[in-house]
């Protein structure tokens, strides 16, 4: 008798059918979080379906999307945009962000919770690094403070830290005209693990207020475009 099979195994599950709304929102907010598509940058629905090979109605439910999201605004008269920045959410942007990630830490050190699962992104920035990749680090970067703000076991925090970082993601391949070299961006987290490894609260909050400061300290003038 044929043996019955297992449709458990991992290769059988389910095939996800992502709406092609959803695929094309999330190939426009890639472009605009990696700068890519630039602040203020008009979206044209004729010419993304002509570029994607769609009809317009997805694009303009994917637009809907990232305008819900905070990235694409509507302005009267000329349409949809990318949503340009001002030096005043930059500011705030980073300052929010460093005060989650802060109550990340202690949430961490307070429940003692283990951190091994940081390692592996930040074994992924300094590879990227040393590739001298920025796309890669920055996805990196963004892995290692997903999982430190999802060890902190904390719904809403995660969902504020959510709302904020993708625009967080945005000011950070906006500003790589700094030129940081990528080593010392990857070597700023590998001491941040330690601390927390070792339940170091006031060590831990330290580094973290730190790095935080750190990505702040430039001009956001620079990256801030006329939004008239």
């Amino acid at each position: 008798m044929a043996q019955a099979l297992d449709m458990s195994a991992p290769d059988l599950s389910p095939i996800e059918q992502t709406p092609l709304k959803v695929q094309i929102a999330d190939r426009l907010r890639r472009a605009i979080i990696t700068g890519k598509m630039r602040p203020g940058a008009v979206l044209v629905e004729t010419a993304l379906a002509d570029q994607m090979n769609v009809s317009r109605a997805p694009i303009r439910e994917a637009i809907q999307i990232l305008e819900s999201d905070g990235l694409v605004e509507t302005v009267a008269y000329k349409g949809k945009r990318v949503k340009p920045l001002t030096v005043r959410e930059v500011t705030e942007t980073f300052e929010m962000r460093q005060l989650y990630e802060v109550l990340a830490v202690r949430r961490i050190i307070a429940g003692g919770v283990d951190v091994q699962a940081l390692h592996r992104p930040c074994a992924d920035m300094v590879e990227a690094a040393e590739a001298g990749d920025r796309e890669s680090l920055v996805a990196g970067d963004e892995r290692f403070h997903r999982t430190l703000i999802r060890l902190a076991d904390h719904d809403l925090l995660l969902q504020t830290w959510n709302s904020i970082y993708m625009r967080v993601h945005q000011i950070m391949a906006l500003r790589n005209d700094r030129k940081v070299p990528l080593v010392d961006i990857a070597a700023n987290h590998l001491p941040i693990i330690r601390a927390l490894e070792k339940r170091d609260l006031e060590a831990a909050v330290a580094l973290m207020s730190e790095h935080t400061r750190a990505l702040n300290d430039f001009d956001p003038a620079k990256i801030v475009q006329d939004p008239a």
